[in-house]
């Protein structure tokens, strides 16, 4: 359903966004990513190494690096997935927000509301 590809919005090290094999309906399942949650205090530690620009908010006490490709997909403030946190599995759970063509990237709102135009953490000054 997706794949790893070289995506011409990413301007980082690697250069790889999350990309669509076939067409997916709005509100399909599109991925689990298992979580590996730390302590808030611990984060300073995080911050010291590329792993800052991966780790997502996970609760209120605590931040989370995603396994398998939930650390690929690429931020639009006009995503075509979301994704929800399931503290039970530990997984974060991304899902189709529009219907998604293949071979179109799948992006999300790294504010983690689709509609949040807030400038991103590493944006502001």
């Amino acid at each position: 359903m997706i794949e790893i590809k070289t995506s011409s919005l990413s301007d980082g090290e690697f250069n790889r966004g999350v990309f669509a094999v076939r067409d997916i309906k709005k509100g399909e399942l599109l991925h689990e990513a298992p979580v590996i949650s730390y302590p808030n205090d611990q984060h300073p530690h995080i911050e010291k190494t590329l792993l800052a620009d991966y780790a997502f908010e996970y609760g209120i006490n605590h931040s989370a690096i995603l396994l398998g490709y939930g650390m690929l997909f690429n931020h639009s403030y006009e995503p075509n997935a979301t994704y929800d946190i399931n503290f039970k599995n530990h997984t974060f759970e991304f899902y189709a927000y529009t219907d998604i063509k293949a071979g179109d990237e799948i992006l999300i709102n790294y504010n983690g509301d689709t509609d949040d135009k807030e400038l991103l953490w590493f944006d502001q000054d």
